[in-house]
């Protein structure tokens, strides 16, 4: 084995203690080898160790390799994601229809067993989201929620008309997939860094401390803010982290446009702009637009029992795939 190959083994730490084996039986091998010079007559004798330090280290290097390979696997799948709602057309009902989305996720979710936290939240005058940014942890989150992405259309009758009419309102929300390891270069000078007091419930900590943090990229103009955490440093961390799968998702999606005409065959191109569902509230029926199907349980599926839409997405995306 190549010395680079056995530092990388050993500077990894999943298989540090397997290159320490490796190192020894090498030695070993030294050892043997220097005992077969000064006495030729143990030739056989010598041959039956070698060959069994041979086998050994073989095994050891195919498990190393193993090992490292499926790491890169690990680090490239999202170990999570970012959940963004925003209110769209409509007005406080959009706002309204955005909370009810990020409910839905938020005990889909639980019902998954994933973590979940408020990163940040911008309310309307009457409560709803003007905009929700939630953090949801869980090796499989990203293969259930991926195909989210786009614009929710909801219609059914406003708590404020007077006149009994149905109104139509929309919210986006966009999926952003978290990765351990980032997928593009990002500049440390590119980024504009903001502290400031967290707003909302927390206690003293909130109003004295400035552990909020804003994060701006400045050449694309995207941000970030992140208020969930009473230290600072974790709202760096959190906000880093979502800048880079924002800057990720955009990198994609300018991408994709090069290939626009193979993704109109597929089910969730991550088009933000893209409508792939209403919610009907006064027939009680949700369709997905994409597929052409629709289920008439709309109360369950608001309250988190969401996991039948998604099933059916995740199969219709492996047959268009």
């Amino acid at each position: 084995m190549e010395s680079t190959e056995l530092q990388i083994y050993k500077e990894h730490p999943k298989t540090q203690f397997m290159a320490s084996q490796y190192d020894a039986l090498q030695k070993k091998r030294e050892e043997v080898e220097a005992l077969l010079k000064e006495d030729p007559t143990m030739g056989d004798l010598v041959a039956e160790e070698l060959a069994t330090i041979t086998e050994a280290q073989d095994t050891i290097r195919a498990d190393m390799a193993r090992i490292i390979e499926d790491s890169k696997v690990e680090d490239e799948k999202p170990y999570g994601v970012v959940l963004e709602v925003r209110a769209g057309a409509g007005g406080e009902e959009a706002a309204l229809f955005a909370e009810e989305l990020a409910y839905m996720y938020s005990r889909f979710a639980e019902a998954k067993g994933w973590a979940t936290t408020s990163l940040s939240e911008s309310r309307s005058s009457q409560g709803g989201f003007k905009e929700g940014v939630i953090e949801i942890l869980g090796s499989s989150v990203y293969d259930f929620l991926r195909h989210e992405t786009g614009v929710h259309r909801v219609q059914r009758v406003p708590v404020t008309e007077k006149m009994g009419r149905i109104h139509t309102s929309t919210a986006s929300v966009a999926i952003l997939p978290m990765r351990r390891k980032p997928t593009i270069d990002i500049s440390l000078s590119d980024i504009e860094m903001e502290f400031s007091r967290a707003g909302g419930a927390g206690g003293q900590n909130v109003n004295k401390v400035e552990s909020a943090v804003r994060l701006v990229h400045k050449p694309t103009g995207i941000e970030v803010r992140s208020q969930s955490e009473r230290s600072q440093l974790k709202n760096r961390e959190k906000a880093m982290a979502l800048l880079i799968a924002k800057l990720e998702v955009a990198h994609e999606e300018e991408e994709a446009k090069k290939h626009a005409e193979v993704r109109k065959n597929q089910i969730g191109t991550g088009d933000r702009s893209e409508k792939i569902r209403t919610y009907n509230f006064p027939q009680s029926r949700i369709t997905d637009h994409r597929i052409k199907e629709s289920w008439h349980n709309i109360e369950e599926v608001m309250a988190g029992g969401i996991g039948p839409i998604l099933e059916a997405l995740r199969q219709a995306a492996e047959v268009a795939e």
